[in-house]
């Protein structure tokens, strides 16, 4: 009699912990297909440049991306980014370039000698820009090359090209009320491409030579894409110049989504099956709005090397956005996962 009563006693917490987590998921799942039903998977697609007033009405306010078609057509960059006018701006400069033997940068990795996976960053290398660009026109390399410096490198390493572009999105900005954080130029073939990630900006994405496919979540899926945290590595080459996984020293982990939305693996990942992705192709010309914190993969495809330029606009941090997307992070980590380093809030208890 005693004995049963100390199983019980013993046995309660775990079941009251099932019961809750089973509730918890429902109500998520409640939430997302909530948001799916009222948002649908549309984009917004603009044949003009919108107003800021229409802007902040149809997309920034309710969070939801749109293309924009006419929006960089009076940029020279549109049509004078040729190669020998980057050969003649650039030239021989030195340049960031990020490696990887598949292609992904900042991307969960399984590292073939020790069998475990890492969040794996680049081998970067300095490089003149001339034989950067010989590898986009196709002269042999054996790993991709991406310059995909970020911290507003068109202001930085490529700012010989800075006069090309608009040095902010004015109906942006004024629809926002403040300028861009940061300008990021890119110029990578379809070799590299991105992991799926978010980022704290509202990001204004033109793709200037060939085309960027994005696979898009809202935030609200964040459920679905089970993150979790990783050891990090990172990319460097051994002694016979080829390119290995190196795992940093101390404990330090990255968090980050290891769902492929293009190919996810449901019986490993059976969340992601309640996510609706929204594939947007972004064409030579156009323009992506992506909203802060939306989850997103990208590949891109082009004969002589995809370019593009983004602007990085700082997140309000006084909206509700940032601490509701927290709240759902701690909910799905610690709760749901048991993941505590993923849903620590700040010092609190």
């Amino acid at each position: 009699m005693f004995t049963n009563e100390l199983n019980q006693s013993a046995t309660l917490p775990h079941v009251q912990d099932c019961q809750t987590k089973h509730k918890l998921h429902k109500a998520l799942r409640s939430l997302v297909r909530e948001y799916q039903e009222l948002n649908g998977t549309e984009v917004k697609k603009y044949d003009h440049t919108p107003t800021p007033l229409q802007m902040y009405r149809e997309c920034i306010s309710p969070g939801r991306p749109a293309v924009i078609t006419g929006a960089i057509d009076h940029w020279y960059a549109r049509k004078g980014w040729t190669n020998e006018y980057l050969r003649n701006r650039i030239g021989d400069q030195m340049i960031t370039v990020a490696s990887t033997p598949n292609g992904l940068a900042d991307a969960l990795t399984l590292d073939p000698v020790s069998g475990k996976e890492y969040f794996a960053m680049p081998y970067e290398k300095k490089m003149p820009f001339n034989d950067f660009l010989d590898i986009m026109l196709g002269e042999e390399s054996e790993y991709p090359h991406y310059a995909s410096l970020q911290n507003s490198s068109l202001t930085t390493e490529y700012k010989s090209l800075v006069e090309d572009v608009d040095p902010d999105i004015p109906w942006f900005t004024e629809a926002l009320g403040r300028e861009p954080d940061a300008i990021n130029f890119w110029f990578g073939d379809s070799r590299s491409k991105t992991c799926l990630h978010k980022d704290p900006y509202e990001n204004c994405y033109a793709v200037v030579r060939g085309t960027k496919t994005f696979v898009l979540l809202p935030p609200i899926e964040y459920y679905c894409v089970h993150e979790s945290s990783f050891p990090c590595a990172t990319y460097v080459l051994d002694a016979n110049g080829k390119l290995k996984l190196e795992p940093l020293s101390g404990t330090m982990k990255t968090p980050c989504s290891p769902v492929d939305p293009s190919n996810p693996d449901l019986e490993r990942f059976p969340r992601f099956r309640y996510a609706k992705p929204i594939t947007v192709t972004v064409r030579e010309g156009e323009m992506l709005y992506l909203p802060a914190f939306w989850m997103h993969q990208v590949t891109q495809d082009g004969e002589e090397g995809v370019i593009a330029v983004n602007y990085w606009y700082d997140l309000d941090y006084q909206s509700i956005l940032y601490p509701t997307v927290s709240h759902l992070r701690r909910l799905v980590a610690s709760v749901l996962d048991d993941q505590e380093d993923l849903g620590e809030s700040d010092g609190e208890d």
